[in-house]
């Protein structure tokens, strides 16, 4: 893996319908050098980006899997150097981008390489601020079972909306702290005029699959219950054990001290011995 020296910085998006609605988006630069593996053509790294929801939301990510969303999302872009000189160039082409997501989660602790991004928020609050990122491990962005994922061609998710991306969306997850997640829900604004508004919830709804293909490189256990749900129902069946042995406790405890109490004693006695 190599590091570089990244460029973080908030842009305007222009939405392709409704006129002028803008929307903002953290956006950090990465050097051509990177690029993926594994594709039938080339794609190099163009930037990351990331998605969340409202302050204090965990709904915020643009993708689900099992109809589950979570906190946030990360994309990392790429496109087809074999075919394009740049990302601007390759957008509109079929399959001219290559796009990894990766859900994010909250988790116990604060995750370090996701600190490198957080940590430099609060330089770039602004339209069109920017900032340097020291160098840090990009890779370690991604989630540690990478040989897990879904794949299939769909579109941009910011206008317009390209149908153009070869998406690869991992299924294990990112996790970052309650307390990133808040840094990442308040610090940035959408608007420069006072008082100023927060950005959040820059993030598109999942949208019909229209007779896409999604494929799987891994074979997924298919469960009509959610995460919650399923924790609820682990909990449920412990506690049932649990009662279900101190039932049996009481019951056999119950039964010994009846047979206890129904035995009969045997006492011994001694008689003055006889003469003959």
């Amino acid at each position: 893996m190599l590091f570089f020296t990244l460029l973080l910085e908030v842009i305007w998006i222009l939405a392709a319908e409704g006129g002028q609605h803008w929307t903002y988006e953290v956006q950090l630069s990465l050097p051509s050098t990177m690029y993926l593996e594994g594709l039938p053509r080339k794609y190099v790294a163009a930037q990351l980006h990331l998605h969340w929801g409202k302050t204090g939301s965990l709904g915020g990510s643009e993708h689900q899997i099992n109809s589950e969303a979570t906190a946030a999302e990360l994309h990392i872009v790429h496109y087809d150097s074999d075919s394009y000189d740049s990302l601007s160039e390759a957008a509109p082409k079929p399959q001219g981008l290559a796009v990894l997501g990766i859900l994010i989660e909250v988790g116990e602790t604060k995750n370090p390489v996701y600190e490198h991004i957080l940590s430099h928020l609060h330089e770039i609050r602004h339209k069109d601020q920017k900032t340097l990122v020291p160098p840090f491990n990009v890779g370690e962005l991604l989630p540690p079972r990478r040989d897990q994922f879904f794949r299939y061609n769909g579109s941009l998710t910011t206008p317009p909306c390209y149908q153009s991306v070869l998406w690869t969306v991992f299924n294990q997850r990112a996790q970052i702290s309650v307390e990133q997640l808040k840094e990442l829900q308040e610090t940035l604004f959408s608007t420069e005029e006072e008082p100023s508004k927060l950005l959040v919830q820059n993030y598109r709804a999942p949208q019909p699959l229209n007779q896409r293909t999604v494929s799987a490189s891994f074979i997924q256990v298919q469960s009509s219950y959610t995460t919650g749900e399923m924790l609820s129902l682990g909990v449920g069946i412990l506690v049932g054990c649990l009662c279900l042995l101190l039932a049996v406790y009481f019951i056999a405890r119950k039964i010994r001290k009846k047979r206890l109490g129904n035995g009969k004693s045997v006492v011994f006695t001694s008689a003055p011995a006889t003469e003959a």
